[in-house]
């Protein structure tokens, strides 16, 4: 008995040494990527339009770029306008660069970016945008800036502009391990010196918005209403994404995108970035104030786009992970004969999380455990067929989407998508879905699998007749696994809106990265 007792204690011994050694082997990655904000001045077509244009656009691009070798990278970004009259043009596009050292810290950089959108039907077409651009850049350890010229090449329609464009950069890192190794618990021996693990976790917070605008003032439709520019007096339904890091224990920088599904024919969205502050903070309530500038546009009076967001609210948190949040606040455009304003007040449900490293930020305070979490980036090619639309005849519809997949279980995931047009004759239409997956298991040699996956969002914009953008679409597709992190994909199904005419079917091809990040558990 005495020696069985013996066995039983060893073997669950080295059952704990094996869980606490295998997560400091973990092999990691450190990913050096960086946050790029750029500015362009693009000139109109002022002599092939009927209408009055203001002569230049502002044009502001956010893009995160990840480095593929020491000279060649390859990312995602949006584009908005702020100033002129083009609010509500948004892009969402992909990028591919070089960049090299030319002498100390000088730096040259050249890329081209491929992406779909718009706000004029008119001057954009199909939305299909080319952005080729080359340049200087000066780089330090934690900041760069540069100066490019380049060729704004709205290439479906006449809306075509040679630039200069401006800078500024950001680096950040990120560690991963292999997306094989996603969904893997492990207790983390706080006496292990490994160095690459031992790193301060990111704190952070995704979240779902629901926001309620009461539009007020000189608030007007856009020329698509009839009548043209009424006032708006009804209230307006939004549905949001927003992302914080936490850069303080009760600072943060935020990252936030909204489109309207309720009270005017869909069109609207925002995009906006910011700081926010917890002045008041408990363990289950926090209050908090934020301010938030960017651009927003659609379906209201041509404005410039620049708007400003300043809010503020209360949060409860429910478990260590999941909370809720109340909030109100004021949305204003800045400038424009008809400035949109609006009073706002709404809810979001919250997700705290710690990410990339073993101590807890800002208190160093050593976590417990780990848990791998499996993401998966993916760039799509989506085909709508006979898409209805009002005014103007159906048509095919191709776009451009980046969609992130959220590993719950190993077959199981949460995904969000955003995809905006490219050709098809409706720039300025895109749609963001969140939905649900199940995969199954690899089969043909482990390089297969097949899923299905239902998706529901908001979509809006180049006169598809979406009603007030409200759209339901179920697909079925196959993944072929290239290796361990890279893999293709192609599915089918069927988009419809509730509320309007859509009901089309689709066809989407892709290619997906797939990576692992830490979870950490205090």
């Amino acid at each position: 008995m005495k020696k069985t007792v013996f066995i039983t204690l060893i073997l669950f011994a080295l059952k704990g040494v094996s869980q606490e050694s295998n997560f400091f082997t973990l092999k990691g990655k450190e990913l050096h990527n960086n946050i790029r904000l750029n500015y362009t001045l693009v000139n109109q077509p002022l002599d092939k339009v009927s209408y009055n244009l203001q002569p230049t656009m502002g044009f502001v691009g956010l893009n995160y770029n990840i480095p593929l070798t020491d000279w060649l990278y390859t990312g995602a970004g949006f584009h908005t306008a702020i100033t002129g009259d083009q609010g509500g043009l948004f892009t969402l596009g992909v990028n591919l660069g070089v960049n090299f050292r030319l002498y100390k810290k000088l730096y040259f950089d050249a890329n081209i970016h491929f992406g779909g959108g718009g706000g004029y039907r008119s001057l954009v077409n199909g939305g299909g945008i080319l952005y080729p651009n080359a340049g200087l850049q000066y780089k330090s350890e934690k900041y760069s800036f540069g100066v490019q010229y380049g060729y704004v090449d709205f290439f479906t329609g006449i809306q075509k502009s040679d630039n200069v464009s401006f800078f500024v950069e950001i680096p950040t890192t990120l560690r991963t391990t292999s997306y094989a190794n996603a969904q893997k618990s492990f207790t983390v021996n706080n006496t292990d010196k490994d160095a690459f693990w031992q790193k301060p976790a990111v704190k952070s917070v995704q979240q779902v918005t629901f926001d309620y605008f009461f539009p007020f003032g000189n608030s007007r439709t856009d020329a698509s209403t009839n009548p043209r520019y009424q006032q708006i007096n009804n209230t307006l339904s939004i549905l949001g994404f927003e992302y914080q890091k936490y850069l303080t224990p009760n600072t943060f920088i935020y990252a936030q995108v909204d489109a309207m599904y309720g009270g005017l024919t869909a069109g609207f969205m925002d995009l906006f970035f910011g700081v926010g502050k917890n002045f008041i903070e408990t363990r289950y309530i926090n209050f908090f104030a934020k301010m938030g500038i960017g651009a927003a546009g659609g379906r209201i009076y041509p404005e410039g786009g620049l708007t400003i967001y300043p809010n503020a609210g209360l949060d409860f948190k429910i478990t260590e992970k999941f909370g809720l949040s109340v909030h109100g606040g004021y949305h204003k455009a800045i400038g424009g004969i008809a400035s949109f304003q609006a009073y706002t007040g709404g809810f979001s449900l919250k997700y705290y999380g710690l990410s990339g490293g073993t101590t807890t930020p800002f208190t160093q305070q050593k976590v417990n455990k780990i848990r791998t979490q499996g993401i998966q980036i993916m760039v799509q090619n989506q085909t709508y067929f006979d898409v209805a639309k009002f005014g103007i005849p159906n048509s095919d519809l191709q776009l451009i989407g980046i969609k992130l997949a959220y590993d719950i279980k190993k077959r199981i995931y949460l995904a969000g998508e955003a995809s905006f047009a490219y050709e098809g004759k409706s720039g300025g239409y895109a749609h963001g879905l969140f939905g649900l997956g199940i995969k199954s298991n690899p089969f043909f040699k482990e390089k297969v699998t097949t899923f299905v996956e239902f998706a529901a969002g908001i979509s809006g914009g180049g006169r598809v007749d979406s009603g007030e953008g409200v759209l339901l679409r179920p697909t079925v597709g196959l993944n072929y696994l290239a290796n361990k992190e890279l893999s293709f994909h192609i599915s089918g199904g069927q988009m419809w809106s509730p509320f309007g005419n859509v009901n089309a079917t689709n066809l989407t091809i892709g290619l997906a990265y797939g990576l692992s990040i830490l979870n950490s558990k205090k």
